[in-house]
């Protein structure tokens, strides 16, 4: 019995990449089948992110398949992410909050974690990145402090949802009602752009081009929504959000200069929420957010609790962990000098420089 079972665990899942040069269909079939199933899966493992991130940005994606026999039994995406200012790394995956290893067992997480640090060394990039909402590798170097996620479960019935909301958020959200606010839920990215990008560089943020949310839009039409609030005639805020094994995931929205007086911000999650809600949709989730950062505090302010993302590294060329994080001293230059910047230039460099910063 002992020597059986120490053959099984001897058995490491072999570990093959997704040719990506020439995907077939059955591939990426067979991995959103494996993503669906299983209870780690989520939206940014799904196999249509090497098309976004390589065709719409340029990256170079790396999709690692174990199998026992011809059984999947785990996934990493990785991508590379290559510049001069910002460096190289292999990440899992950039733009998104998490996507990191998903497998049914510990020798297949084990394998899919030595090929990925094998590819990296042979790459010669400068460090490993992968994004989980737990600490897989505990030998490798972690970082938990800087990122949450914020979730939770939805009532089913729709005034629930809003009593649920501590009492000072509930009264934005009612001040937007009185302000005569209303949503719409559109099929196209038309509205949506131009205020992200307005807002973005409000924030001293360089813009995603508008091809990758176009191409966000495309591959991924059955879960994507794009939800827009109304002052009158004129689009004040508006959200892309994804819907995905019956969660909703608000992730990149914006408003114009007069959403904040309106609290159209605070309205338009609660249109997301709502909409959400009767359409059978269970969870919501906020996304990622900086610790300290203003959108913590807007998430926390709805009641909604931290959990922390736990980002792993291993390192190659770089002898300390990277820190590109916005709030980095050495960044506020940029950051001040990117707010000023007229909006069609900033419209214009932004996708020169963001899809580095993922």
């Amino acid at each position: 019995m002992n020597a059986a079972l120490s053959a099984l665990e001897q058995d490491a899942a072999r570990v093959s990449a997704v040719t990506l040069s020439n995907p077939q269909a059955a591939d990426a079939a067979r991995w959103n089948a494996y993503v669906d199933r299983h209870p780690e899966g989520t939206f940014f493992h799904l196999f249509g992110w090497r098309e976004v991130l390589e065709r719409a940005v340029g990256f170079r994606a790396h999709y690692l398949m174990a199998q026992r026999g011809e059984t999947i039994v785990g996934l990493l995406p990785l991508v590379r992410v290559k510049s001069l200012l910002f460096g190289d790394a292999l990440v899992s995956l950039p733009f998104c909050v998490q996507g990191g290893v998903i497998a049914d067992d510990a020798a297949a997480e084990r394998a899919l974690l030595a090929e990925a640090s094998g590819l990296a060394e042979r790459l010669g990039v400068d460090y490993l990145e992968l994004r989980h909402t737990r600490a897989l590798a505990a030998d490798w170097l972690t970082k938990s402090e800087t990122y949450v996620l914020f979730r939770r479960e939805l009532s089913a019935e729709v005034e629930d949802n809003m009593k649920a909301i501590p009492r000072k958020q509930r009264a934005m959200v009612r001040k937007g009602i009185a302000a005569g606010l209303v949503s719409r839920e559109e099929t196209t990215l038309d509205r949506f752009f131009p205020i992200y990008a307005t807002s973005v560089r409000n924030l001293g943020t360089p813009v995603f081009p508008r091809h990758y949310f176009e191409a966000l839009y495309r591959v991924f039409a059955a879960h994507c929504r794009v939800t827009t609030v109304f002052h009158g005639a004129e689009a004040v805020s508006a959200v892309l959000s994804f819907v995905y094994k019956d969660t909703i995931m608000p992730y990149y929205g914006g408003g114009i200069p007069a959403a904040r007086d309106l609290k159209a911000y605070d309205f338009l999650y609660w249109e997301v929420m709502r909409r959400a809600c009767e359409q059978g949709i269970r969870h919501f989730d906020y996304g990622r957010s900086k610790r300290d950062s203003g959108s913590y505090a807007f998430k926390k302010n709805w009641g909604f609790e931290p959990e922390p993302l736990h980002y792993q590294y291993h390192l190659v060329k770089h002898q300390a962990l990277p820190n590109r994080n916005p709030n980095n001293p050495k960044y506020a230059l940029a950051v001040n000098t990117w707010k000023k910047l007229p909006l069609p230039l900033a419209n214009f460099l932004g996708p020169l420089v963001s899809p580095y910063l993922a």
